[in-house]
């Protein structure tokens, strides 16, 4: 923390969310040497705007093992800050308990004993928000970064715009993108 505000300087602006990750303000011309400072002390640095944001996960409060911190960290690895037409949201929760509320982000992954099940369009906000739907079941855990990456792909590539992923999952069918996900 103290190396954030050091390197940021007494006039940034930054913002702790609900997910504890941190949005730090800073002038354009110094972002690329603050990027790179920061990734020099291991810290992870995500773009803002309309990209994949990074993972958003439980506690492991079954452990990390049980729960599967290291598949999430892949995940993580593979999907945060992809460009995207709109912000993507992803969740992960190491069992059905799902205390990171995987079924109120864009697309939601949980843990089922060894497998993973995912669902896709949950809208946390507004009048119209809603749970998303289950994707797929039985998920191996060799197969859930790349069919996370294809959903993410062929959202990339078909949306109209800056369409929501929510929308974008009801306009291209469930049934669509159950065959994407293969």
């Amino acid at each position: 923390m103290a190396k954030i505000g050091a390197m940021s300087g007494t006039d940034a602006k930054i913002e702790m969310t609900t997910f504890k990750q941190l949005y730090v303000e800073v002038p354009l011309e110094r972002r690329d040497a603050i990027k790179g400072e920061l990734e020099r002390y291991g810290l992870e640095v995500y773009p803002a705007g309309f990209a994949t944001k990074s993972l958003i996960a439980c506690n492991f409060c079954k452990g990390a093992e049980e729960a599967g911190l290291e598949t999430a960290r892949r995940l993580n690895k593979a999907i945060a800050g992809i460009e995207t037409p709109a912000p993507l949201r992803i969740g992960y929760a190491g069992c059905a308990l799902g205390t990171s509320e995987p079924l109120l982000k864009d697309i939601g992954v949980i843990k089922m004993r060894d497998t993973f099940d995912i669902y896709v369009g949950g809208e946390p906000k507004g009048l119209k928000a809603s749970l998303a739907k289950l994707l797929v079941s039985g998920v191996a855990e060799d197969r859930l970064v790349p069919v996370i990456i294809a959903i993410i792909d062929f959202y990339k590539a078909n949306a109209k715009g800056k369409e929501k992923f929510g929308k974008f999952v009801n306009r291209v069918t469930l049934e669509r993108l159950q065959q994407i996900a293969g």
